[in-house]
């Protein structure tokens, strides 16, 4: 959601005269988009601004600002922390940023702007932003109606609203003209998604339109909630020939009394039934989903419930994580807190785990053919990389004007983090 958030504001600059640049140093405005959903990006966010703002002493002119999550969740705090800020913008504020920018440039006055209120921003094209790229992400919904216990998004990115089916459609098109052939669907809780206006439209009508559209290879959506899993939507795995046999769904923990606790909504039974029903229907369905450690009250007997439930799913991969407390959610204000050597002595543990599933799953692919999406550059000097449909990298050699093109590739070896092919 950042990413396309930041695509959004570069897109909105550069129609407004603004270009890029790839030095800081060099910048007339710097943008920091940020994330609050647990400490560390958090923590991670705070160092950069306390580089940019030496840039910013260094360079008086220079207009800094914080936009995202944690924006919105400190306010004007963030200027009280962090004087050189110029302006504080939340996600629901994002279509603002123009107007925003003439208020300073005409008055260098600090802007605090974190309303709630505001359906999520409608993009409008920049041509040739998307030039190059063939992937890329739409938005369909913001906000999230489900107040986890330990969850923070809920308060910084507003209740659920969805954008009607027509804006999307044409988002997706214009993406498709400029060359992108998998898009991925963006929402908090993106199979919660509805639009009331005029017409009934769930999710799963939309997916069946996404799929008509020409030009477009692939379609995927995160991030899903357990609970919104409908038989509708797992019978479109088996029917909508576009959208990529993977789904990544968080289920946070194993036992049923940390699940109530965390206010999930479901139970491990459900959840396990929910993935029986996916793997029917598509029996390659790559499963990925987030799992927390260390939540208030977790005993040793619920986190061996959690491995137990790993085991039995068998995952091909995991978001793993320490539970950290988020200002202002119901879980912070929680006693019998987990202590940070056991949360960190239980993450080590789950992840040996995890590790040894994703590598067996990676290495079982050896031998077999698979068709990868040659996405651009990879990690590794002279090669290319895509994506099976699954969403496990690809590395392999191929010409360079391969980049969009939709490959038949052998699998050569399997990798915890990624697969080698080869054209043959």
């Amino acid at each position: 959601m950042n990413e396309y958030d930041s695509d959004f504001l570069a897109q909105s600059l550069i129609q407004s005269g603004l270009l890029p640049v790839d030095d800081p140093a060099r910048a007339d405005l710097i943008l920091i988009n940020t994330c609050t959903v647990r400490e560390k990006p958090e923590q991670k966010a705070f160092s950069l601004f306390g580089r940019m703002a030496r840039i910013k002493r260094r360079k008086p002119g220079l207009i800094l600002g914080i936009v995202g999550c944690l924006a919105q969740q400190m306010g004007e705090g963030m200027i009280k922390r962090f004087p050189q800020i110029d302006f504080v913008m939340g996600p629901r504020e994002l279509d603002r940023i123009q107007e925003i920018l003439e208020q300073i440039y005409s008055g260098r006055t600090k802007i605090v702007a974190t309303g709630l209120e505001a359906p999520p921003p409608q993009p409008t094209l920049c041509r040739g932003y998307f030039k190059g790229r063939i992937t890329a992400f739409v938005s369909i919904m913001e906000g999230c109606n489900n107040f986890c216990s330990y969850c923070i998004v809920p308060y910084v990115r507003g209740r659920e609203i969805s954008r009607s089916p027509e804006k999307i459609l044409i988002e997706a098109g214009n993406l498709i003209a400029e060359g992108v052939k998998e898009i991925t669907l963006l929402g908090q809780n993106v199979n919660s998604y509805r639009w009331n206006e005029g017409k009934n439209v769930d999710f799963v009508y939309l997916l069946k339109k996404l799929n008509k559209l020409e030009g477009l290879l692939r379609l995927r959506f995160t991030t899903s909630h357990p609970k919104d899993l409908s038989d509708g939507l797992i019978k479109c795995f088996a029917d909508l020939d576009k959208l990529c046999p993977h789904i990544h769904l968080p289920f946070q923990a194993g036992s049923n009394q940390v699940l109530k606790h965390m206010k999930r909504g479901y139970t491990r039974e459900e959840y396990m039934e929910r993935i029986a029903k996916l793997r029917k229907v598509r029996p390659d369905i790559a499963i990925t989903s987030d799992v927390m450690v260390g939540f208030p009250g977790e005993s040793r007997e619920d986190f061996e419930m959690t491995l137990d439930l790993i085991k039995r799913v068998q995952f091909d991969g995991l978001f793993s994580f320490k539970y950290s407390d988020r200002k202002g959610t119901l879980a912070e204000k929680m006693d019998r807190k987990v202590g940070e050597n056991e949360k960190g002595s239980r993450l080590s543990m789950l992840q040996v785990l995890q590790k040894q599933i994703t590598l067996k799953k990676n290495k079982d692919l050896e031998g077999k053919r698979m068709d990868v999406l040659i996405e651009g550059y990879s990690k590794r000097e002279g090669q290319l990389k895509g994506r099976t449909v699954t969403n496990k990298i690809v590395n392999l050699t191929c010409n360079t004007n391969k980049i969009g093109s939709l490959l038949n590739v052998f699998i050569k070896y399997g990798f915890l983090n990624s697969l080698q092919g080869e054209l043959t």
